[in-house]
């Protein structure tokens, strides 16, 4: 994974270098003191994973990771403990609380990791699984245990055979996740399986006894 850190204190930044070398999965390309660079460096630059100070003189952390139209994976590095129920609610990876050990360092790594591989799976590859965020935890989920997944305020509802699971994942995020030739958008709010279809016409799709509706842009959407 390609990765870069911002933090206005040099020290902490030396700090993650040095964790970061001994991490044969992560290669940081670039550290910076300066938020503002680090945006136009990631306009430019493809970037994975971002560790990323909170408490900073000239735009925090998350108001950073606001600013960002597309995000890479992003884990906290604070001395702080306060801002850590809003960094889950942002999707980041980890909250690593300054001082932070080097095992610390590559617990986070790996969560990182195995949510890139996640991201980075080739679609030819017979996906079974998928990992979302439940509170702090990630939930595996199988594939095949999926009847629809539905957008619903902040949160994202996926609707299994035996239950009903509510993740902070976006709907968008989780349709980049599950493999386009078994599942298909609908409507901008839910995503169906399409092995799961009992019947369908123009404007609607029924999975059991659930109506589902077709959004006006996705009318030519192919469902067999």
């Amino acid at each position: 994974m390609i990765a870069i850190a911002i933090d206005d204190e040099p020290i902490a930044l030396e700090i993650i270098k040095s964790h970061a070398s001994k991490v044969p999965f992560v290669t940081l390309q670039q550290t910076f003191t300066d938020a503002f660079a680090a945006i136009s460096y990631l306009q430019q630059n493809k970037v994975d994973l971002i560790f990323l100070d909170i408490k900073m003189p000239d735009i925090s952390g998350i108001d950073f990771l606001k600013s960002l139209s597309k995000p890479p994976m992003v884990i906290f590095t604070t001395a702080y403990t306060e801002h850590a129920v809003q960094s889950f609610e942002l999707d980041a990876v980890d909250y690593l609380l300054k001082p932070f050990s080097l095992s610390r360092f590559l617990k986070a790594c790996n969560k990182a990791q195995e949510l890139f591989n996640l991201r980075n799976q080739k679609q030819e590859t017979k996906t079974e699984y998928i990992f979302v965020k439940d509170g702090y935890e990630q939930i595996k989920v199988e594939l095949d245990e999926i009847l629809y997944v539905e957008a619903s305020g902040n949160y994202t509802q996926i609707q299994l055979k035996d239950k009903l699971l509510s993740s902070r994942i976006t709907i968008n995020d989780l349709a980049e996740l599950l493999p386009k030739a078994d599942f298909i958008r609908c409507h901008r709010a839910f995503i169906v399986a399409k092995n799961k279809i009992s019947k369908f016409d123009r404007s609607q799709i029924w999975i059991g006894e659930k109506i589902i509706p077709i959004g006006a842009t996705y009318t030519s959407i192919k469902l067999t």
